[in-house]
């Protein structure tokens, strides 16, 4: 990815996008206004830090990307594999609805989410026009949000399945995501097997989720072909971002966008 620093902030964006006619942006923690431990460009509304300092991060947000905040629209996350097809801003609320993923053909209707551990998912179809961003935390990967947000494209948008190219972003690499046996138990029924997905460490056998690739493969099952993966791990640089497993839930959220 690149790496972009713009009026004190500091984000990301893919490589495979350079050309692309979108506005888009993986947003570090840095260059915000909130105070430990949400510093401090902190997304998250709802996890006790100061109401005001949340708003001005989010403007500070928008403006950097080139996008206007008051025509953003973003869901009340909730781990599934739900997906909203946004056509304009809700009015007189934040979330246009509880899901998991956002789509659009609509221009300078920003699409955005908050993050601190789960995969960011970002969606292009170039041929039709049309966006998405998906939150793909251990349960929307098992429940193929990412495959979701593909078929409703498809069925919505007009889309077709080899014209999407998704963008995998910042989150907790494989090295660090210790899971549980429900987690292993889940992969294995979601995609028939575990193998390149769980990990087992040679001296306990406890098992690491890759993320990463869980999500690559249930978009490609799906039928994309050109999928660009960030590396980028939330606990690994946590200087760079929030990552809610290093700080043990005491934590802000970072942001992420996608326009046309």
């Amino acid at each position: 990815m690149d790496r972009v620093e713009k009026d004190g902030l500091v984000f990301y964006q893919f490589e495979q996008w350079r050309d692309a006619p979108i506005r888009h942006g993986l947003f570090t923690r840095l260059g915000g206004t909130s105070s430990a431990p949400f510093d401090s460009l902190n997304m998250g509304g709802n996890i006790g830090d100061d109401p005001l300092n949340v708003r001005a991060n989010h403007v500070r947000m928008y403006a950097a990307a080139g996008m206007r905040d008051e025509r953003a629209c973003s869901v009340w996350q909730v781990h599934s594999a739900d997906v909203v097809l946004a056509r304009r801003p809700a009015r007189n609320r934040r979330w246009l609805g509880s899901a998991d993923a956002l789509i659009t053909d609509q221009p300078d209707l920003p699409l955005s989410m908050r993050f601190a551990d789960c995969t960011p998912l970002f969606f292009l179809d170039r041929v039709r026009g049309a966006v998405g961003m998906a939150h793909a935390g251990w349960r929307g990967t098992v429940q193929g949000v990412g495959a979701a947000t593909v078929r409703a494209m498809c069925a919505f948008l007009g889309s077709r399945p080899a014209d999407i190219q998704v963008g995998i972003g910042a989150s907790i690499g494989p090295e660090y995501y210790q899971v549980g046996e429900e987690v292993v138990a889940a992969v294995r029924r979601h995609f028939g097997e575990t193998d390149g997905l769980i990990r087992r460490d040679p001296a306990d056998g406890t098992a690491y989720l890759d993320l990463w690739e869980a999500n690559r493969r249930d978009v490609m099952r799906a039928g994309v072909e050109q999928v660009e993966v960030s590396g980028l791990c939330t606990v690994a640089r946590n200087h760079e971002f929030f990552s809610h497993r290093a700080e043990k839930g005491r934590t802000g959220r970072f942001g992420a966008v996608i326009s046309l």
